[in-house]
């Protein structure tokens, strides 16, 4: 396939510059009038700007901040921390790619009712109602929480995520939303130098230290916060939300007008 052809059949990897960013805390941080502004210049430039969400919500969710809160409709999504991938159309039309979501759909295979009879009984864990395809994810109370959940999830050759001190996601081995990106921005043949990675908690560290450049935005979570302290690749914004993604895309000079 030449490279004019990728243009065509994926348009995104023709763009001068792709940003791939958690939601929460990260694309909709900031205060109200940052948000606008932000949200107002992406729209200006999308012939030249692509945009993917990268964020452990679902697609409904997705859906409902696009049509209901005026958020930027992306060109594709990695949801559900990485266990979705999904391209986005139209009046925000949200479709699985089937091929790339094939081997996470065979990792999960019927693994659900095996981790729900796991930690049935797990103190400080509550599983929230939202009916997940390939992972499954519990509200976490810090006060009571035991850590032998985490154990119990990787001898059932599965992976936890703990973020925030509030979330505890269960997914298949080796999926996360940073292996997850990469295999997407490959399939799509986005340009991995003009592409910037953002996000606020430790479910984006994977996707923060898979080798982009990268932002953790300035209300960052502590714990990510130390994570990233050495790597040269990750930018420490200042600002929250969408100022920390503005400050470093004109700190990488990823895109001249921003």
């Amino acid at each position: 396939m030449t490279r004019q052809d990728t243009f065509t059949i994926n348009p995104i990897a023709g763009k001068e510059f792709v940003l791939a960013t958690d939601l929460d805390g990260t694309f909709l941080g900031g205060d109200a009038a940052a948000r606008q502004s932000f949200y107002s210049w992406i729209e200006a430039h999308r012939a030249r700007v692509g945009l993917i969400f990268v964020t452990g919500r679902d697609p409904d969710h997705i859906r409902h901040l696009c049509e209901e809160r005026g958020v930027p409709r992306p060109d594709y999504v990695v949801g559900d921390v990485g266990t979705t991938i999904a391209s986005v159309a139209g009046n925000t039309e949200i479709t699985p790619l089937a091929d790339l979501e094939t081997p996470i759909a065979q990792a999960w295979a019927d693994t659900g009712d095996r981790v729900k009879a796991a930690l049935a009984d797990m103190p400080g864990l509550t599983l929230q109602p939202t009916g997940f395809r390939y992972r499954l994810s519990y509200d976490l109370n810090p006060d009571v929480f035991d850590p032998i959940a985490v154990t119990v999830i990787e001898e059932m050759g599965l992976d936890a995520l703990i973020s925030d001190n509030r979330f505890f996601d269960v997914l298949p081995k080796g999926i996360s939303k940073g292996p997850t990106l990469r295999r997407l921005l490959d399939h799509l043949g986005v340009d991995e130098r003009r592409t910037l990675v953002a996000g606020d908690t430790m479910n984006d560290l994977s996707m923060l230290t898979v080798g982009l450049p990268a932002v953790a935005v300035g209300n960052s979570e502590p714990a990510l916060v130390q994570q990233i302290a050495d790597a040269a690749h990750v930018y420490h914004a200042d600002g929250p939300g969408v100022t920390g993604i503005a400050e470093a895309i004109s700190h990488f000079r990823l895109f001249p007008a921003a």
